[in-house]
């Protein structure tokens, strides 16, 4: 119970700091490194509290995609040589009552989210619920999801993949006088192709096809 205490605040200290560094850090991509291990010790507490599932989902989709993906953009746009002018007072910026907007409805949420954990037995009956100890979360979220949402989680992956091919289509741009690799080319080429014994004069050049 100790070690779980010590554990629990550790965690909690880190994802609290990671956070205001995010805020803080001047530097875009210090930013996003931070983000990083906020989301990891998250992913941690969850995992703490009987959450695995949600944990690994902290850890494999925010991590490893989300997180990876925002560094991919920062470093592509190279926001990290631009000035913050509003920051500094030098220019009048629109983005600080739009951020102001959205963090009171993100607040609202949340505490929303809060009141109906609080008083959920005015509500419904967790009694009614079936829960068995014998499996764990994700036994229990895997069990529903293939059966009773099935067809709904098959639609979904459809509905991302079509996205994904979408987006690599209008992405697509074909370029002319480019050389290009023919990776099946040099994959299934033997070694009586690849390999070619020349005989050359003395002092005279040897001529090699493109």
């Amino acid at each position: 119970m100790l070690a779980h205490t010590i554990f629990f605040y550790f965690f909690s200290i880190i994802t609290v700091g990671s956070a205001l560094m995010v805020i803080v850090s001047k530097n875009t991509v210090h930013a996003v490194f931070f983000l990083i291990l906020d989301f990891i010790s998250v992913g941690c507490l969850f995992i703490m509290i009987g959450a695995e599932f949600l944990g690994m989902i902290m850890l494999i989709v925010y991590v490893g995609a989300v997180a990876v993906l925002f560094l991919f953009v920062v470093m592509m746009l190279n926001v990290a040589e631009q000035k913050q002018s509003w920051f500094r007072g030098l220019k009048k910026s629109t983005h600080i009552p739009v951020g102001l907007i959205v963090s009171i409805i993100i607040l609202s949420e949340v505490l929303v989210v809060i009141g109906g954990w609080k008083y959920k037995a005015n509500f419904i009956s967790t009694d009614s619920i079936p829960i068995d100890s014998n499996f764990s979360n994700t036994h229990q979220l895997g069990s529903v999801l293939y059966t009773d949402y099935i067809y709904l989680f098959q639609i979904a992956g459809i509905i991302l993949l079509l996205s994904m091919i979408g987006a690599i289509v209008l992405t697509y741009r074909k370029r002319e006088g480019v050389k290009k690799q023919s990776y099946i080319n040099q994959i299934s080429r033997e070694s009586e192709t690849s390999v070619e014994i020349v005989e050359a004069e003395f002092n005279v050049g040897v001529k090699i096809d493109d």
